[in-house]
């Protein structure tokens, strides 16, 4: 199978291709398919299943040089192991959400399911390791729930836990305190709405960003409900946060178990939970593991390393 491409007529494309078309011969070489580049045109030739994920990687290729100003071996590589475990979502399975961005799309099975899962279930769990997307897809379903009027409210919750450090005394108001605590949930929303947008909502109560222990005392109606490190709340803390949950809501519980970073002898509310709910109609358990991340490379290096590390010392 041969498939052309044409790619627009930009001095960087010399950084696409890379140094004497360094970044095409490892595509070749990885693929097993020929690749010939004359000007803005790009050829390539092989097996149909290795022709059109070459030609979807040169697209990523693409994306990541744009957004980055440049583009090394190392930022190929990364992409390749992406593709690997990429799946190709059905229209029923990408995220709408407010940004440029425009759509949201599951890099592997694993965040497939984990996306399905969400849509079915009115509660779901979702475990796994750093950089598997367990957040950020949670936090997109969210936006994308509230663009097609699903919802009326996104409540984005954390437990305030030092992870190993002790921070002491925070200046500023309540809010400058718990800041710090709630900043991942803040970028990624910031990567999926305009700026504008996004303040204008948490100015009118329409997204919430809040400490667990604020949850207390609430019902929750037609909003999803996030609870983000959920592995760092203990099992009452659990029980508090699953109470809330009102007519017309979705809520969805994240965290790595491996990343506990409560007191030495206390029971995760998250580990807990999932012990004991599993198998309740309605209620969703999903748990990611290394082939789902989609971080930098180095990420899932890092895991394994701890993973055997872990495994040797067991």
């Amino acid at each position: 199978m041969e498939i052309t491409l044409l790619l627009p007529s930009d001095p960087q494309r010399l950084e696409l291709f890379g140094p004497a078309d360094q970044h095409l011969r490892l595509l070749q070489n990885e693929l097993q398919i020929r690749i010939t580049a004359r000007d803005e045109t790009v050829f390539l030739d092989g097996s149909e299943p290795n022709v059109r994920r070459g030609a979807d990687i040169l697209d990523r290729m693409q994306k990541r040089l744009i957004k980055r100003g440049r583009l090394q071996e190392q930022d190929i590589r990364e992409i390749l192991d992406q593709s690997r475990n990429q799946v190709r979502p059905q229209r029923e399975e990408v995220i709408e959400v407010y940004s440029n961005k425009g759509i949201i799309e599951p890099f592997t099975k694993g965040q497939l399911h984990y996306i399905k899962t969400m849509h079915r279930n009115d509660l779901t769990f979702c475990t796994g390791p750093a950089g598997t997307g367990k957040t950020y897809l949670a936090v997109a379903v969210a936006v994308s729930m509230l663009k097609k009027k699903q919802i009326r409210k996104i409540v984005l919750a954390r437990p305030a836990v030092e992870a190993g450090e002790r921070l002491g005394f925070l200046p500023g108001d309540l809010q400058a305190k718990v800041n710090p605590y709630l900043r991942p949930l803040l970028d990624s929303l910031e990567d999926m709405m305009e700026f504008g947008q996004m303040r204008k909502f948490m100015e009118m109560d329409i997204i919430e960003i809040i400490p667990l222990a604020f949850m207390r005392g609430r019902t929750l109606n037609e909003a999803v409900v996030i609870c983000d490190e959920a592995q760092n709340t203990s099992p009452s803390q659990m029980l508090m946060f699953l109470t809330r949950l009102g007519r017309g809501s979705k809520m969805i519980i994240t965290g790595d178990i491996t990343q506990v970073d409560l007191e030495k002898g206390q029971t995760s509310g998250m580990v807990d939970a999932v012990r004991t709910l599993s198998g309740i109609d309605g209620i969703g358990v999903i748990e990611l593991s290394e082939a789902d991340i989609v971080r930098h490379n180095l990420v899932h290096n890092i895991v394994q390393a701890y993973e055997r590390k872990k495994q040797k010392t067991d």
